[in-house]
């Protein structure tokens, strides 16, 4: 083969294998994007954090390149790294400006915001629930509330699929005693 061939043909094998990379992460991107998005809200209850990592997720999925073998496993696991590392910076500032609210411009004591909507309320209560329940329980139940499979919530957390179901009753029953719990000391 003439060597100038070889290599118009192997530039062209290389730009079907970046289009068809394209082409999959465009379709990962629009079935999986929302899922991230609220999984990542939930746990963070900041929207606009939530939307950053969000992207930041697909981002670090197109500079790899290459598609994972389980993507939507390989996503939701990079997204809960970023927000554990985002919430691990933020508790980090939270100690300093605690420790020094002067020195920074903050005020020691902030109002509470109000939520003002009808159910704000019991969703402040589930919230607050959740928020009291070990990490893997809340992440096990945020995961499958969003729809994601026993096998991709084990791939994300590193689990034996086989375990999934038996850890997400236990997680959900978790949940139903510490709810039943906040209302009976109300």
């Amino acid at each position: 083969m003439i060597p100038s061939l070889s290599s118009a043909i192997d530039t062209r094998r290389a730009s079907a294998a970046v289009r068809s990379f394209d082409e999959e992460f465009v379709l990962l991107f629009k079935s999986n994007y929302q899922r991230i998005y609220r999984y990542l809200d939930r746990v963070s209850n900041d929207p606009d954090a939530a939307e950053d990592l969000a992207q930041e997720t697909f981002v670090r999925l197109y500079r790899r390149g290459s598609m994972p073998d389980d993507p939507a496993a390989w996503l939701i696991s990079v997204g809960m790294n970023l927000l554990r590392n985002m919430m691990s910076s933020s508790r980090r500032r939270s100690e300093l400006l605690a420790a020094n609210p002067d020195a920074h411009g903050q005020s020691a004591g902030s109002p509470a915001s109000d939520a003002g909507a009808l159910g704000a309320e019991a969703r402040l209560r589930v919230r607050q629930t959740v928020d009291r329940m070990t990490e893997r329980d809340r992440t096990l139940l945020l995961l499958r509330a969003e729809g994601y499979s026993y096998r991709e919530i084990a791939a994300a957390m590193e689990l034996n699929a086989s375990s999934v179901g038996t850890l997400l009753a236990r997680a959900q029953r978790s949940f139903r005693a510490k709810y039943e719990e906040s209302d009976n000391a109300r």
